[in-house]
């Protein structure tokens, strides 16, 4: 057994999907699966119903399976405080990302980032919360920003900005020359939203629910910008946070209004593991991002 078997392991747990864990360790899928029945010989149990299409663990495997998240907690660490033993801000850095977040974000800080610690060597993950969490607890990321969220407390949690969520309507929308909205109005509306396993998708049904809207039953969207072609469209109404509007205008034939009476908003924030030798690190960096968004989200408001 050694640490790669486990991270095969960890990583199965994580997509219950042969092909797409070993995608993620940059493996074939035949060592990934030879590797995994070769832990099972050598441990002499079995850690998967092969019978289901699906990929099941069995009761062992599932015990094994937290123990070897465990394990890899503590190889990141040792690799954190031999990280540490040099430079702060010098080295590899792994940052995860979520979708509504990273390329609206990305391109502002990444130049920052590079000018200011020239010394890092950025991996960037874009994924959904939920998979971004995983991999933080496994290991696998050392740190990620993300919006705000109950299941990230077992975290530490620096938030960066507070991000406001706006109406995007068409140019043909009725309300599409009002300069605010309050969302009592959006009461009886049917609202455009993002699928599931998006963390904005809940966020904003929570606002829209309690002004009385629903959401529209006949489309989900996989991303924001489908929200936006939808609503240029005039196909419906949504909320969009303000960094997916920054710099748009009216551009596509969609207009950006903002909300009141309350306004709708999220808490970015960047997220690590307790106890990690680099917090310093990860602190900077939530830092340097902070002083570079906040007075763009400030200057957008006023």
């Amino acid at each position: 057994m050694n640490i790669r078997d486990l991270e095969y392991l960890a990583a199965l747990a994580e997509y219950k999907h042969f092909r797409r864990a070993a995608d993620a360790c940059h493996v074939s899928q035949p060592t990934l699966s030879g590797q995994i029945r070769k832990l099972e010989d050598e441990l002499g149990i079995t850690l998967l119903e092969r019978t289901s299409r699906k990929v099941l663990f069995t009761q062992s495997g599932l015990i094994l399976v937290e123990q070897a998240k465990k394990v890899l907690r503590e190889v990141k660490v040792l690799k954190e405080m031999a990280s540490n033993q040099g430079k702060e801000m010098t080295g590899p850095l792994h940052l995860g990302v979520i979708p509504t977040v990273g390329p609206y974000l990305l391109p502002y800080i990444m130049p920052m980032i590079k000018e200011s610690f020239p010394e890092l060597e950025l991996f960037l993950y874009e994924a959904q919360t939920s998979q971004l969490l995983d991999q933080l607890e496994s290991g696998r990321i050392d740190c990620a920003i993300l919006a705000s969220v109950p299941e990230a407390e077992a975290f530490i949690e620096v938030p960066i900005f507070h991000e406001e969520m706006l109406l995007a309507v068409s140019e043909q929308h009725p309300w599409a020359d009002s300069r605010q909205i309050e969302m009592e109005r959006l009461k009886g509306c049917e609202v455009l939203m993002l699928d599931d396993g998006h963390c904005l998708r809940d966020q904003a049904l929570g606002y829209c629910f309690t002004a009385g809207a629903s959401e529209n039953p006949h489309f989900q969207a996989t991303s924001l910008e489908t929200l936006r072609n939808m609503v240029a469209a005039n196909a419906g109404l949504t909320l969009m946070p303000q960094l997916a509007v920054l710099n748009e205008g009216s551009r596509g034939g969609v207009k950006y209004i903002p909300c009141i009476h309350p306004v709708p908003q999220r808490t970015i924030a960047l997220v690590y593991r307790p106890g990690s030798p680099l917090r310093s690190r990860y602190e900077r960096i939530a830092g340097a991002v902070a002083n570079m968004v906040q007075p763009i989200l400030t200057a957008q408001g006023k």
